[in-house]
């Protein structure tokens, strides 16, 4: 136990303030994602398809091949999240969570403003779908970031006994910022003629990232550093006064590749019921753009309803059972309800069950999933360690969820390809899951 272990715990008023200003950020990074996986077929008609007009316009095959490239554009930016990781988790284990978590939430506000504004193919022809690229890279970089930085934040300004709760605002923001993207893009739907929303109407909710952003940063900038933080500068960096050496490197490796193993079931089922449900439901099952959003909204309100009482639950006893539970049950149930939500004869409330049980098994695992990381590494590398983790996960298996469900539902014709995918990575992450000690949630932040 060092000293930092013995300091009183902050202010009540500072800790909602570094709780508030954590979670801020987040919704502004997920009400994008979520954005962006609502208006995927509205995205690949206006920047992957060569042709103007929409997605079902340019034909089943072709609009199949732009839907594919929205996804591998999603995809790529994920896979800058390690980048964005290293970069600003160093940032942040030097420096300080302030810096960090005001240059991820400034870099994050102007690339999606950017997207809104943004001339489609019809405009400039194949610049435009670099363009986008670019810019998806560029929030790829700042979502790295984000992570780890506000994790670490919440987590350190956590009241005893209270970090399951705290991390899990992380998540319930998350889930807040998705379904703010999925109920913007239902009631643009809604408002707006099909023409209009593929024309013009689609830049609204990008444009939107703008006022959120500039609140979100204020908040930021008011922040002080967690208490019992060392003195910013390089000579606190992490591994500049590591006495552990080369050994400490390996540790903390095996601490990254174990929190790996086990949040992938989490980011695999994560995206692929709450980000990549509105266009597989459109494309593989037929519903209607409209339905598929409304199925979208009431999936992320099962996730969201059910992620600070599992962050809670896991105070009390502990990470392991409430996070296993959450595998387990997608691994169980996934292929099940997604049979029962495509079958004709499925009433709509069985429906509405489906979903919301889909989302909230989702929870069960996002909610403890924010502390449980935190508590894996010490506070030298817990921004890097944390958010390289967390990064790596949903660079192979969140960001990869849309181009290759998409792909190999087309490719098979079979349309429970989701529900593979998310059972399959659960039931992989389960042994990992085991590994947790049952009194980690009691112990002190190293």
């Amino acid at each position: 136990m060092t000293t930092t272990d013995l300091l009183p715990p902050p202010p009540r008023a500072a800790a909602r303030r570094a709780l508030l200003a954590g979670s801020a950020g987040n919704l502004v990074e997920w009400y994008e994602f979520g954005v962006y996986g609502c208006f995927a077929t509205v995205i690949a008609a206006n920047f992957f398809t060569p042709q103007a007009g929409t997605v079902a316009g340019a034909g089943v095959q072709g609009g199949a091949e732009a839907l594919v490239a929205t996804y591998a554009s999603f995809a790529l930016a994920f896979f800058f999240r390690p980048v964005g990781a290293l970069l600003f988790g160093r940032i942040g284990d030097r420096f300080g969570r302030r810096p960090t978590l005001v240059l991820v939430i400034g870099l994050m506000t102007l690339a999606t403003t950017l997207i809104g504004l943004l001339p489609t193919r019809a405009d400039i022809g194949a610049a435009a779908p670099w363009l986008l690229t670019f810019l998806r890279v560029l929030q790829g970089l700042s979502a790295g970031g984000e992570f780890g930085g506000a994790v670490s934040l919440m987590a350190e300004y956590a009241p005893p006994g209270r970090r399951g709760l705290y991390g899990a605002w992380q998540s319930f923001t998350v889930a807040l910022g998705l379904l703010a993207g999925a109920a913007t893009a239902a009631a643009l739907a809604t408002v707006l003629p099909a023409a209009a929303l593929y024309a013009w109407g689609w830049r609204i909710p990008f444009l939107l990232a703008l006022p959120l952003g500039a609140v979100a940063l204020w908040l930021r900038t008011a922040l002080e550093e967690p208490p019992g933080a060392p003195p910013a500068g390089p000579g606190t960096a992490a591994g500049t006064t590591d006495p552990a050496g080369t050994t400490g490197v390996r540790e903390q490796a095996r601490a990254v590749v174990l929190g790996i193993g086990r949040i992938m079931g989490w980011s695999a089922a994560g995206y692929a019921f709450l980000v990549v449900l509105p266009s597989h439901l459109q494309s593989a099952l037929g519903a209607s753009f409209r339905d598929a959003l409304l199925a979208t909204t009431l999936v992320n309100l099962g996730f969201a309803a059910s992620i600070l009482p599992a962050g809670l639950l896991s105070d009390r006893i502990g990470r392991r059972p409430v996070m296993l539970c959450g595998a387990l049950g997608v691994a169980v149930l996934a292929i099940p309800l997604l049979y029962l939500l495509q079958s004709p004869g499925t009433s709509t409330q069985a429906r509405i069950a489906a979903v919301l049980t889909a989302g909230a098994l989702v929870g069960l695992l996002a909610g403890p999933g924010p502390a449980m990381l935190a508590e894996m590494f010490p506070r030298r590398v817990r921004c890097t360690g944390l958010g390289l983790s967390y990064a790596l996960a949903n660079a192979v298996f969140s960001g990869c969820a849309g181009l290759f469900i998409t792909a190999l539902a087309a490719r098979t014709g079979n349309t429970a390809v989701p529900a593979h995918y998310a059972a399959a990575a659960c039931a992989l992450s389960v042994p990992a899951l085991l590994t947790l000690r049952g009194n980690d949630h009691r112990e002190p932040l190293r």
